[in-house]
């Protein structure tokens, strides 16, 4: 299939089978992720990879019961940078000059225009930007899995702060956003999965402005 036939073949899998996921598609999809575009090549999230089952059944109650959170194979985590500081974003800086090997005016510049408007802003609006950029990630992710045609579930529907202090992201200025189960589907057993994928018609969901 190709990739426009694997996302008509994905959905929002309810019920999974508990088949392990091989790892090299994990790895692929994780992989695509961390390839994704972030704003000015930050990357203020990070993800984590829950395969321990005690972890995966503590966070399911705080995520409304739902059964892919320990039927999966995987569950992602992508949680966001709480804030931008000076630290984080000098990191990244320093690190695009060391992996090129040298410096450029424009981009330390950059920095400095950054670090001059990002740290005076509140917390709370830092974490509203940082978020938007783990949706990229996730984005990302959940395509790379219908290509590698392993299931996924995009959730939104749980209790960020406790799966916070589950996985112990506030002692790294983490917070969580979103939650994305890997696995595969149990057809037989899901009332989603034979169900007509529905869209709006192109006509109604693009506009062309010439």
């Amino acid at each position: 299939m190709d990739l426009l036939e694997r996302l008509q073949w994905r959905y929002a899998t309810k019920k999974m089978n508990g088949t392990q996921v091989p790892q090299e598609k994990i790895d692929r999809i994780l992989e695509a992720a961390r390839l994704a575009p972030t704003s000015s090549g930050l990357q203020p999230y990070e993800i984590f990879v829950v395969t321990n089952q005690e972890i995966k059944e503590k966070i399911k109650p705080v995520a409304w019961d739902q059964e892919q959170i320990t039927d999966c194979s995987h569950l992602l985590v992508f949680a966001a940078w709480d804030n931008y500081t000076e630290e984080r974003i000098n990191h990244m800086f320093d690190l695009t000059n060391e992996i090129r090997g040298f410096k450029n005016e424009g981009w330390e510049n950059y920095r400095q225009m950054l670090l001059s408007s990002y740290p005076q802003r509140t917390p709370e609006e830092n974490f509203i930007h940082t978020s938007k950029q783990a949706y990229i990630g996730f984005s990302a992710a959940i395509t790379a899995a219908a290509f590698e045609e392993v299931d996924a579930t995009p959730m939104e529907g749980f209790d960020p702060a406790a799966v916070d202090e589950i996985l112990q992201l506030k002692e790294k200025n983490l917070k969580s956003v979103l939650l994305l189960p890997l696995g595969y589907r149990d057809a037989e057993n899901d009332w989603l999965e034979p169900l007509t994928k529905i869209r709006k018609s192109k006509e109604a969901f693009i506009t062309e402005i010439k």
